[in-house]
């Protein structure tokens, strides 16, 4: 008997594909509760029975889906950082990039793209709620500081793993006081204390 979740068929593992990304698609519209079997399945447009066949659980697919919309991420940064020239970059510059990395890349026309922001802190606190979660969330944590060391470096700032950590949790401290004001800008409050940070 196959398991839920290893399609044994090239269609098998196609359609636990799309399903993946369907409710990847809905964690990064909706946040957590958006991911549900009906959701998923309507909207890879498969069968709803699709999802309990090929997923353990609800926690399986949810998983699944933070995994895949994670690692699309981190992908996309990797690329972007095997491109990106090995030179001094000033502090304004490198406080942009590294928010562009934990934060998104704010919409062209300035505005704080406050979607972006929300998951990913909704992941961080959700992981709390949800202990499944731990042990692939370390992973990805781990890769992210691994990929922003590289970045430090090849911007001719380099950085020690602690210190790292200590310049993420201050971006993370400014976001989440900033989300609480009546017009927030989290953007804003992280860049003013990562600037002053990486000016000392």
């Amino acid at each position: 008997m196959t398991s839920a979740s290893t399609p044994s068929t090239p269609k098998g593992e196609r359609r636990r594909n799309e399903l993946i990304d369907a409710a990847a698609a809905l964690l990064a519209e909706g946040g957590f509760e958006a991911v549900r079997h009906r959701a998923v399945s309507e909207r890879a447009g498969l069968p709803l029975a699709s999802t309990t066949y090929y997923f353990d659980s609800l926690d399986d697919l949810v998983s699944a889906a933070v995994e895949r919309h994670s690692r699309n991420e981190l992908a996309e940064w990797a690329d972007w950082l095997d491109e990106l020239a090995a030179r001094q970059r000033g502090v304004d510059t490198l406080v942009e990039l590294v928010l562009d990395i934990l934060l998104g890349r704010p919409p062209q026309d300035g505005t704080p793209d406050m979607d972006a922001v929300l998951l990913r802190y909704e992941r961080l606190v959700a992981t709390g709620r949800r202990p499944y979660l731990r042990p692939l969330m370390t992973t990805l944590a781990a890769e992210l500081e691994e990929l922003l060391l590289r970045f430090f470096e090849r911007s001719g700032m380099p950085v020690q793993p602690d210190r790292l950590k200590q310049l993420i949790a201050l971006v993370d401290g400014a976001v989440v006081n900033a989300l609480v004001e009546v017009n927030p800008d989290p953007r804003a409050a992280a860049r003013r204390m990562l600037r002053a940070a990486l000016q000392e």
